[in-house]
């Protein structure tokens, strides 16, 4: 399982949240929403890692998973791109 973050979606995080250089960005499974397991979705959390499970550094951010939602991404890579007609980060899942 990889993680892959576009240069704009890095920078609309980092601009959004008030992020600096050297912060960590936590991907994390909740309960509802719409995601590629259905009846789950991403959530977002700034925070320090505990126990990462993959992460990638972009911007100068820290975006990673923790082991404990590992099990969400079994068989799939995490693709975070940029759509500029909503303005926001999108999320694709792409089999590994």
């Amino acid at each position: 399982m990889n993680i892959q973050v576009n240069n704009m979606a890095a920078k609309w995080y980092k601009e959004e949240l008030d992020m600096e250089n050297s912060s960590f960005l936590r991907y994390f499974v909740r309960y509802g929403g719409k995601g590629h397991i259905p009846g789950f979705s991403l959530g977002i959390k700034q925070e320090s890692p505990e126990y990462i499970h993959t992460s990638v550094k972009v911007n100068g951010i820290t975006f990673f998973i923790e082991e404990s939602d590992k099990w969400y991404f079994d068989g799939v890579d995490l693709l975070v791109d940029f759509d500029t007609k909503l303005n926001e980060p999108v999320f694709t899942y792409q089999p590994n």
